[in-house]
């Protein structure tokens, strides 16, 4: 039997291939017919594997998020929720920055996807591990994933342009705004490292005053 011309499709295969559709044009130009001629298939094969449009694009979305690491939940000792927080936030940041045009999707939540789901499931549990209430650990997920999904959702250096003109006469205090588009990547790291580090000490504080409440009653 003659060996096919193109390797045989796979759950695998088509979402690699979507993600770097997506990564590469934008998640305007993930369709059934564009992802087919990407595989070089038909598009109808495609969908041997995926219903409908929505669920590839769970598939996609989730992929995204299996590359967060989660290793730091896996066994939180009582009080010791900062440091799995931190390289938490971290990780799941940079998976997100690596899949920008991902991130309006991602911020819909969990859903069914199994590794999102996963994921809600090690935060909350190591934190209620580490002695947080369980209603505090639900804000606390929610408030991390507002900051990470805001960090990685647009750059706010990247949004001036490198024209000094424009600044200069009606904006006194945006003199050097001009500069901050050729140093884009590391002002928004520098924003999101001063925010994490603000969050995990305020944090901090509330689980001292949490803890001595309990105590003293």
């Amino acid at each position: 039997m003659a060996r096919p011309r193109n390797p045989l499709l796979s759950r695998e295969r088509i979402v690699a291939a979507a993600l770097e559709l997506v990564d590469t044009e934008g998640l305007a130009a993930l369709s059934t017919r564009r992802l087919a001629a990407v595989l070089g298939v038909s598009g109808p094969s495609l969908y041997n594997h995926f219903a409908t449009k929505d669920q590839l694009l769970d598939a996609v979305v989730d992929e995204v998020v299996g590359e967060v690491d989660l290793s730091m939940w896996e066994s939180v000792d009582l009080g010791a929720w900062a440091g799995p927080v931190t390289a938490w936030a971290r990780s799941y940041r940079a998976a997100l920055v690596a899949h920008p045009n991902l991130v309006p999707v991602l911020a819909q939540g969990p859903g069914r996807r199994a590794n999102s789901l996963r994921l809600a499931d090690a935060v909350f549990g190591g934190l209620v591990d580490a002695g947080w209430p369980r209603g505090d650990a639900t804000r606390i997920g929610a408030l991390m994933r507002y900051f990470v999904y805001g960090s990685a959702l647009g750059s706010f250096a990247g949004g001036f342009v490198d024209d000094q003109e424009i600044y200069a006469a009606e904006y006194p205090h945006l003199g050097q705004a001009h500069l901050l588009a050729e140093h884009s990547r590391s002002v928004d790291q520098g924003a999101f490292d001063t925010g994490l580090t603000a969050l995990v000490e305020g944090l901090a504080l509330q689980y001292q005053r949490a803890r001595s409440a309990r105590a003293g009653a």
